[in-house]
């Protein structure tokens, strides 16, 4: 791994992604030896302009970022490292320095449409009338999908396929806000089966 650190006067910017979520952290800027340095430690290191120094983030607040991989851009003069950060990134108390706007992708965007439908009683919405019918009736509902998807496995119409995969998808999720739990929680259980 290669890093032009001569193209830009000795500093390369940095982008802070979120191993699990994908979600941008932050920016800062490391000089060849705060590379090193988190390359041997597995914590991030920045040269800090401000401070016209070394800084490891966390080393005031305790909120380090634990290296899981480092990539170099195309031009070797953009660093990439994906971490798992110890807590808030931001100074300012934020989760992210880009603000607390989880970007987690198009999915947890459709959970929270499904619930913003489901607790503003939408009632001219589809989300909302299976909800008001039970948790039997959702159920019901995603098992049906489930079997319609099964079935669509075994042929070769892989638009169809998709299509009930889709819709296996959002029933589940109104599934979960019936049952009073969300999308994340299923993903933690995930990572701890991970571990």
């Amino acid at each position: 791994m290669i890093v032009d650190f001569d193209k830009s006067g000795g500093l390369v910017p940095v982008i802070i992604q979120d191993n699990r979520t994908l979600q941008v952290l932050m920016l800062g800027y490391m000089n060849e030896e705060a590379f090193e340095k988190t390359k041997q430690e597995g914590i991030v290191t920045f040269f800090s302009r401000s401070k016209n120094r070394l800084w490891t983030k966390g080393e005031e607040s305790g909120n380090f970022l634990t290296v899981k991989s480092i990539d170099v851009d195309c031009d070797q003069d953009t660093i990439l490292i994906k971490v798992i950060p110890g807590n808030t990134v931001c100074h300012t108390g934020s989760f992210s320095c880009f603000g607390e706007k989880d970007s987690k992708g198009f999915i947890y965007e459709l959970e929270d449409k499904v619930s913003s439908r489901i607790d503003k009683k939408v009632e001219n919405s589809y989300t909302y009338s299976l909800y008001q019918r039970g948790i039997n009736k959702v159920a019901q509902k995603v098992g049906e999908e489930a079997v319609e998807l099964v079935i669509e496995a075994k042929d070769n119409n892989d638009d169809l396929f998709k299509n009930e995969a889709a819709d296996l998808l959002y029933h589940f999720l109104i599934l979960l806000k019936s049952k009073g739990m969300s999308l994340e929680e299923i993903e933690e259980t995930l990572l701890d089966r991970d571990k």
